[in-house]
């Protein structure tokens, strides 16, 4: 990585931190921020290097606050992965990578056999789920089903996004990344990350281990 994608990383750190946005937003902004409007995909920073550069950042200017907001976010997921059992939910996204700040949304990948059947259930639940269609090239639309759910510890609603996807897809979402950290996990897995939370700094952290076959 070069050191102009370096500082493009560092400055979509900043917005992720500090103003909430995903990657992929932040990587545009920071790209336009520093004259490069229009930037291709492959000039922009990998995924991977922001999230770097957050945990540096997080560790600098966010060390007292975070690891208490990433611990609250995470309880309010595992409550959300037990209510959805039957759609074979995996939390994803900053609260499972572990640096999710009271600015996150929560991301929950739902794996369906009948992804119709799914989505009368949400409109069930108790809670206002709006629908969406995310564009993904080369691909069928994805929906999404988001929320703003309450979050008693950090005094304040939360955004919950839902995504369906065939269950058939579950398989390629467990393989970890190049430094074999898991992307998303099940109950079990985050169970697991909140017992071994104590005595550690979440933001500092390289992140869950993958765990496959424990749906982590």
């Amino acid at each position: 990585m070069n050191d102009d994608t370096a500082a493009l990383a560092a400055a979509a750190a900043v917005l992720v931190a500090e103003e909430g946005l995903e990657y992929g937003e932040a990587k545009r902004k920071a790209a336009r921020a520093a004259g490069r409007r229009g930037a291709r995909r492959p000039e922009l920073p990998a995924d991977e290097a922001v999230e770097e550069a957050l945990r540096e950042h997080l560790a600098v200017f966010h060390a007292e606050t975070q690891p208490g907001e990433l611990r609250a976010l995470r309880e309010l997921a595992l409550g959300w992965l037990e209510r959805l059992a039957p759609l074979r939910p995996h939390l994803s996204g900053a609260a499972w990578r572990g640096t999710a700040t009271r600015r996150s949304a929560l991301r929950i990948d739902l794996y369906c056999d009948d992804p119709k059947m799914a989505e009368i259930e949400l409109v069930n639940l108790p809670h206002r789920f709006e629908p969406a269609s995310l564009a993904r090239p080369g691909a069928e639309p994805q929906v999404v089903w988001t929320a703003a759910v309450a979050c008693r510890a950090l005094g304040e609603p939360v955004t919950l996004h839902l995504q369906l996807h065939d269950a058939d897809a579950q398989r390629g979402a467990l393989q970890p990344d190049a430094r074999g950290r898991a992307w998303r996990g099940d109950a079990a897995a985050l169970r697991r990350l909140l017992a071994a939370e104590d005595g550690a700094t979440p933001a500092t952290r390289p992140g869950p281990r993958d765990e496959s076959g424990a749906g982590a």
